[in-house]
């Protein structure tokens, strides 16, 4: 990686409760924040600002959305104050040409992008815009924006993207050191196993990823799992991919990480 080149990063951010506790998982994300070459500014994608259309945040002081329920008061009391980047916001837009880019002045930071933010970069003093999700595009889509995003991870930004490989919360067992369902980790060593893939995009087993037998139990609805394509489709060639951090949890979701560079 040259010294100006962030590296791009996909991490699995499982419940909102990560905010408050330390576990083996937040630690990762920290060790990442304190090993990693500092950012200039920061693309957040995360699975829940999922949208028609692409929009980027592109307002200079973005507000902490608290975008979940019955969890704890403290919880509710964290804010994130990292402020945001209009210049960032139109390089993006530019850079995702000729897609339309929105830029919305009313999002701000959901618990996606500054519940894994908050662990890395507790200072809030990094630059963050967020870009969403189109959820009428096919996965495809989405791994080309990352193409076209990696040009910006030359001049010194770094993409942060938040979700879950497997992400099924009805069958969620909440009790004890619940057991990875069979499906939940067949599909999650799926998608490990093909991290390095160096094919065509249209033939990438990540991008097809709804052919594999575990698919479709491991995701139900597909916004927590293409925030992987964006940092996959950043990825330049032979750049290296390491996982920071691997496991399921609850029996079915999966807090796997990935780097690229």
């Amino acid at each position: 990686m040259s010294q100006s080149r962030m590296p791009a990063l996909f991490l699995g951010h499982g419940s909102p409760m990560n905010v408050l506790e330390e576990n083996v998982y937040t630690e990762a994300w920290r060790e990442l924040g304190k090993t990693l070459p500092r950012p200039k500014a920061i693309i957040a994608v995360s699975a829940h600002w999922y949208t028609r259309g692409t929009a980027v945040t592109a307002m200079e002081k973005p507000r902490t959305i608290h975008d979940f329920g019955n969890f704890p008061q403290a919880l509710f009391d964290t804010h994130y104050p990292a402020p945001g980047s209009p210049d960032l916001a139109n390089a993006v837009a530019e850079a995702l040409a000729p897609c339309e880019v929105h830029l919305d002045r009313e999002w701000g930071f959901d618990h996606g992008a500054w519940g894994v933010l908050i662990k890395m970069y507790p200072e809030a003093d990094i630059p963050v815009v967020q870009l969403s999700i189109d959820g009428t595009k096919p996965p495809a889509y989405h791994f080309e924006l990352g193409r076209k995003l990696a040009a910006l991870r030359e001049q010194g930004i770094m993409i942060v993207a938040s979700g879950n490989v497997v992400h099924n919360l009805r069958m969620v067992r909440w009790q004890g050191e619940a057991e990875p369902y069979a499906w939940a980790s067949s599909f999650n060593d799926y998608v490990r196993e093909n991290l390095n893939w160096e094919g065509e995009a249209e033939q990438h087993p990540l991008v097809n990823f709804m052919r594999h037998e575990g698919a479709a139990l491991s995701n139900p609805t597909p916004e927590h799992y293409l925030p992987l394509l964006y940092v996959l489709g950043a990825r330049l060639p032979g750049e290296s991919v390491s996982v920071p951090i691997d496991g399921v949890v609850m029996s079915s979701l999966s807090m796997l990480s990935v780097q690229v560079g």
